[in-house]
C-alpha cells in the first residue's frame, strides 16, 4: 500500500576537489511518522548536461538512523570522476528511488519527495 507524504530535499552546488566533487543535500521530513529510511541517485553533470559522475545510497536509514517528523538531516554524496573536474559549471540532479516510513510502508516517490536547488527553485 503506498501511502502519501511529503520529504523536502534541497540540493547545494557541488564542491570539487582534484577528481572527487562532493554534493551536500538537506532533506526536512514534513510528514507525522518517521522516514524509516530513503535511497537515492545522484547524478554529477558537466555544463553541458553530460553525466561525468554518478553515486547511489541510503541517505536515510545508515547507522541505525531515521528522520523524525518535523526533522532535517544532511548528506553528502562523494562523487568520483575518471578526470580533474576541470568544470566549475557542474551541477547535480538528486532522483529518490525508494522512501519507507516507520510503519514500513513505502510511499510514492512521485508524490513525496520534492526537490529544491540550492536557491529554493523546484529541478522537476
Amino acid at each position: 500500500m503506498l501511502v502519501s507524504a511529503q520529504l523536502v530535499i534541497t540540493v547545494y552546488q557541488p564542491k570539487t576537489s582534484g577528481q572527487k566533487a562532493v554534493i551536500e543535500i538537506t532533506m526536512k521530513n514534513e510528514l507525522t511518522n518517521k522516514i524509516k529510511s530513503a535511497r537515492a541517485l545522484c547524478l554529477l553533470l558537466d555544463g553541458h548536461g553530460k553525466m561525468v559522475g554518478q553515486s547511489t545510497k541510503w541517505v536515510i536509514g545508515q547507522n541505525a538512523t531515521h528522520l523524525d517528523p518535523k526533522g532535517e538531516s544532511k548528506f553528502n554524496f562523494v562523487i568520483s570522476t575518471p578526470q580533474p573536474s576541470i568544470s566549475s559549471n557542474l551541477t547535480a540532479k538528486v532522483v529518490f528511488s525508494r522512501v519507507i516510513l516507520d510503519d514500513g510502508k513505502v510511499a510514492d516517490v512521485r508524490r513525496t519527495v520534492e526537490v529544491m536547488s540550492e536557491d529554493k527553485s523546484k529541478t522537476h
